[in-house]
This record gives structure tokens, C-alpha cells and sequence, in this order.
């Protein structure tokens, strides 16, 4: 399979880490072929290895209980969870389970089980199958949550959740990046934005239209709202001479607290854009963990850009319309530098 999207990334990088660790091994729902997934991120690895791409019945809590399983035996299993808003059917493993072996056993005990899932809307796909949940998860003790997108290397990405680590690792992955070309060969710049890439295998991609100088403002954000933050920063620029800069997350737990300060600290404006729901959001914590560090520095109170419906429906004009836009950031942009 030709790497052209993401999608085809992410199957390449599956593909060569199983070549190199038999170890390795997909568990899920319809992986196998010729179906390959429901986003086809598997397909093709079952034909290559037939003994070690393992379909389930529909239950997400078996999926990761068996894979808790096999990863105190010594495998390193990856679960696919079809759509990330099946993760809540697989919570108790996650937080009484796979996550405690290591906490309770003083690291002892590995766990190195990978939990990917597609997350996000703008797919008219509904209110179960559009979700952002990630703030679910965030904070469970000894869970690494991570958030895939188009400036990161894919392979070492991979590679740190599969073979690097001894404990349990959830990636995020974005539906509508899936369909999106990979940006990682970019050196230096984006479009008309310089780019800097901070951290080694997870990686914080930052961009800027002035060169990381005479900055307004600092926009966090991570997954599906990335090109929207990206599209708010030029369209700011041009129509009312505000300048920002924008930090794409990798990691999500832990967060990279000293770029994220750094870049701050610049700026004395914080916006986070998320595309989960408000309340109790990760832009909630964001600025929870920022503010004490950024205290002297602030030139207003951080502001946030969330999904203010509780129900997602159907209608993608309905979804886009309750989705955080490039309109609402723009809006909250323009607040807080008058503020």
C-alpha cells in the first residue's frame, strides 16, 4: 500500500513493526481481511500475519482485557476500538486493569498494551460515532494518551507505543486526518508558516506566520481542530492584524508543559481549541497546569473553544454547526487580545 494519506502511514508503520517483533500483535474488531477495518488502517495485515491478527466478537471489554492478558505474558498487543466512543465499554479495563499491574507493582509489572481509535466528527456519522472522549481518559494514573497528526513522523510515533514502552499507551487518531496528506517531510515551514518541531519520537508541532516574533497570542490544540487553528491564525493575521501562534499537541497526557510555557510566555494570551465537549474538557487542564507557571506573564485570563452540544446529529451542516468553527476561534481570538 502506496504511503499517499495518513491512513496509508499509519498501515505501513503497523506493517514494518510486526516484520520486526513477532511480539506484535492486532487485536480487534473486523481487522481482518479483506475487510481490513472499518478505516482500512489493517488492511493487508492479516494476510501477512495470519497468526497474529486476531478478530473478536463485538466487545470492546474483551478486545482489551485479552490484550491486557497477553501483555502480562510478554506480547506487545495493539487494540483497534472501531470507533473511539466504544472506548467507554472497555473503561474498567482500562482503569482497573491494565493501568494498575505497573502502579501496583512499582513498574515491575509491564503492561505495554497500545489502545488506537479513530476520534472526532464531521462525518455525519451521529451522536455514538462522533465523539471526542479523549477527557475521559486524560486523567487515569498511568495511561500515556496521545494525539496522531500530520507533522509527525508516523513510524517512530508507532514504534515509542509499540516497542518502546512498558506501559499502556491510547493514540488518538482523527477521522478526517485519516483521508489527509502527511506533512512530516516538511523541513522548516507550512504554507506561510515556519514550523518547529519540539520532542523526539512524539512531537509538538509549532507554526508561526512571524516567524515566532511580535505574537498576540499562543492557540493550543490538538487532533481535528489543528487545520482549523492553522486557517484562524492566517485569516487573523490578514483581516484584523493579530498574530498568533499555533502549538499542535502530540502528547496529551503527560502534557509538554515546558514548550507549551515557553511559547506562552511570549505571548501573555492562552486560547486552547478543542473539539471535545466544555465541560471538564482537556482544555480545562491545559490551563489549570499553565496558569500557575504563566501567573506573572498574563496579559489576560486564558480562553477556551469547545463543542457547546451535548448530542451530535447526523446532519453534517447541523455537525458543523455545533462544531467549534474557524469563526468561534476568531471570535475568542479577537477577545482576548482586546481584553
Amino acid at each position: 500500500m502506496t504511503a499517499r494519506l495518513m491512513v496509508h502511514q499509519i498501515n505501513a508503520a503497523l506493517n514494518e513493526l510486526m516484520a520486526e517483533d513477532e511480539r506484535i500483535y492486532v487485536i480487534g474488531e473486523d481487522v481482518l481481511d479483506p475487510y481490513g477495518g472499518a478505516f482500512k488502517v489493517t488492511k493487508g495485515l492479516s494476510t501477512r500475519f495470519p497468526q497474529r491478527v486476531l478478530t473478536t466478537p463485538i466487545s470492546e471489554a474483551v478486545i482489551v482485557g485479552a490484550a491486557t492478558g497477553m501483555a502480562l505474558r510478554g506480547l506487545r498487543p495493539v487494540c483497534e476500538i472501531m470507533f473511539g466512543d466504544f472506548l467507554g465499554l472497555a473503561f474498567d479495563q482500562i482503569l482497573n486493569h491494565a493501568t494498575k499491574y505497573p502502579l501496583m507493582y512499582a513498574q515491575n509489572v509491564p503492561c505495554p498494551i497500545t489502545i488506537r481509535t479513530p476520534m472526532g466528527g464531521r462525518r455525519g456519522y451521529g451522536p455514538t460515532h462522533s465523539q471526542s472522549l479523549e477527557k475521559y481518559f486524560v486523567g487515569i494514573p498511568g495511561l500515556e494518551v496521545t494525539a496522531l497528526h500530520r507533522f509527525q513522523p508516523v513510524q517512530p510515533f508507532y514504534r515509542r507505543a509499540l516497542l518502546d514502552g512498558d506501559g499502556p499507551s491510547l493514540i488518538i487518531e482523527n477521522k478526517m486526518m485519516y483521508g489527509q496528506t502527511p506533512l512530516a517531510h516538511l523541513k522548516d515551514g507550512y504554507d506561510d508558516f515556519q514550523l518547529r518541531r519540539h520532542g523526539r519520537d512524539v512531537v509538538e508541532a509549532e507554526l508561526s506566520l512571524t516567524g515566532f516574533a511580535h505574537e498576540d497570542l499562543t492557540l493550543i490544540t490538538y487532533g481535528g481542530m489543528s487545520d482549523l487553528c492553522l486557517s484562524a491564525a492566517k485569516q487573523a493575521l490578514i483581516d484584523f492584524e493579530i498574530s498568533a501562534n499555533v502549538i499542535i499537541l502530540g502528547n496529551l497526557s503527560p502534557l509538554p508543559l515546558d514548550v507549551l510555557t515557553a511559547a506562552c510566555e511570549r505571548t501573555g494570551r492562552v486560547l486552547v481549541v478543542e473539539e471535545g465537549t466544555r465541560a471538564w474538557g482537556v482544555g480545562s487542564e491545559i490551563v489549570a497546569q499553565l496558569t500557575p507557571r504563566l501567573w506573572s506573564r498574563l496579559k489576560a485570563a486564558p480562553a477556551r473553544v469547545a463543542c457547546e452540544a451535548p448530542v451530535l446529529p447526523n446532519s453534517q451542516a447541523l455537525e458543523n454547526e455545533f462544531l467549534p468553527s474557524v469563526a468561534d476561534i476568531l471570535q475568542q481570538m479577537r477577545a482576548l487580545v482586546t481584553a
